[in-house]
């Protein structure tokens, strides 16, 4: 066996092992590595929220309804959903690297499809390919930074998982949004820009070692059929209720929010816009972060009573036509949202027997994504048929309802939504 020349090494780019014969690659160590990956993911998760801001700039371009926006918008959940079901378990297989370099191959096709998207139906197949990045990178990614981070720092990976997500999230409306105001070409400066971020998260991950042994190389493609234990069904639909309540309002604040603000409050402002879908994002962040774990086994009632408040605000935002309510309403119902999502995966996990957790988080995931689309969808039909206002009203009212009764099923369940109580 050949030994490499020693004196081409760089410090601290350790050499990736052989592997069938092809050269050796150099990698970077597992704490460089962790934090490449962490970029890598929030770079992903800031492109799949890229085009929120833009959404009126298009109606205007193409002369589309509110209706197709949520459409539009729908193509990314379905592209989350099936990376979901198709490859959940594929980095298992052919190792991390190797599932999270096509992830960001799909971000960088919606990129240049954006760049040249002058119809509808391209428009539709840059957000499904975003949506499939979105959903390959989601678990992949969170895996990796646990992986990476060693035994004794999951809890650090999660959280830093948890930034990386949903501050990309947040941040993908805000950079787009700023570019679309300030700079020429708002359709095209984004994409661009994100296509350089992209280009250096590929780096990061390229260099990144294989955190798992790998199975096999060529894995089959199966269809993922997540189900819920028979004994956890219960607390699987009450805290999945919560959940599809606070990210349904995640799907109306990153597609159609926009669309209130140009058409209901005649401000057409794209940055606005971002800022307004980056405040529910960051408010979610700041929920994740430091109001889960002290509120305990009360967070998930307590997400939805935020919800209830903020649909509340939004509702009154519409009929007032007031900008200060709409921002307000994301800023609380995202609070909401980030308990809800962090709560409800706590409890859940508690709850899951250790052998079927992953397939438990997968069925949850399946549901989250699809509140993102189908309620937005609604709005756009009712749209149509009412008035943008009142379905946006009628949206408040349905999702404050669900939030409503989820509230009063979980305080009816105290004590069996507790996450300190394990499942045996």
């Amino acid at each position: 066996m050949t030994v490499p020349d020693s004196r081409a090494r760089l410090p601290g780019t350790p050499l990736s092992p052989r592997a069938g014969g092809r050269p050796l690659r150099r990698t970077v160590s597992r704490g460089t590595a962790f934090w490449l990956v962490a970029l890598a993911f929030h770079i992903t998760m800031l492109g799949a929220t890229l085009p929120t801001p833009l959404y009126p700039l298009y109606q205007r371009q193409l002369g589309f309804s509110t209706l197709t926006t949520t459409v539009i918008f729908a193509a990314y959940a379905l592209g989350v959903l099936t990376a979901l079901v198709l490859f959940g378990r594929v980095s298992d297989a052919i190792g991390r690297r190797r599932t999270l370099l096509p992830g960001l191959a799909c971000s960088a096709l919606s990129a240049m499809v954006f760049l040249t998207a002058h119809d509808l139906a391209l428009l539709l197949v840059a957000r499904l390919l975003s949506g499939l990045s979105a959903g390959v990178f989601t678990g992949t990614a969170t895996a990796t930074l646990v992986d990476l981070a060693g035994q004794n720092g999951s809890e650090r990976a999660t959280l830093v998982a948890t930034v990386a997500n949903i501050g990309g999230l947040g941040a993908g409306p805000s950079v787009s949004g700023t570019l679309a105001r300030l700079a020429p070409d708002p359709l095209r400066l984004p994409f661009l820009v994100h296509l350089l971020l992209l280009t250096c998260a590929v780096v990061g991950i390229w260099l990144t070692p294989e955190p798992v042994p790998t199975s096999t190389p060529r894995p089959r493609l199966r269809v993922t059929r997540p189900r819920v234990p028979a004994a956890m069904q219960a607390t699987f639909v009450r805290a999945s209720t919560a959940g599809f309540a606070g990210f349904a309002v995640l799907g109306l604040y990153t597609s159609v929010a926009p669309s209130f603000l140009s058409r209901l409050l005649g401000l057409p402002d794209p940055a606005l816009a971002g800022a307004v879908a980056g405040t529910l994002c960051a408010a979610s962040a700041l929920g994740q972060i430091v109001l889960v774990k002290p509120l305990g086994h009360r967070a998930l009632p307590v997400a939805c009573g935020l919800i209830v408040v903020g649909m509340a605000l939004l509702a009154a935002g519409l009929a007032a036509a007031s900008l200060l309510l709409l921002v307000a309403a994301g800023a609380v119902a995202g609070l909401g949202q980030g308990v809800a999502f962090r709560g409800a995966l706590t409890v859940l996990n508690s709850k899951a027997p250790s052998a079927r957790r992953a397939e438990v988080a997968s069925a949850f995931f399946v549901v989250m994504y699809t509140a993102t689309s189908l309620p937005v969808i609604g709005v756009g039909l009712a749209a149509g048929a009412v008035g943008l206002r009142t379905a946006g009203t009628g949206f408040s009212l349905g999702v404050a309802l669900l939030a409503a009764g989820a509230l009063v099923a979980l305080r009816g369940q105290g004590s069996g939504m507790n996450p300190e109580e394990h499942a045996p």
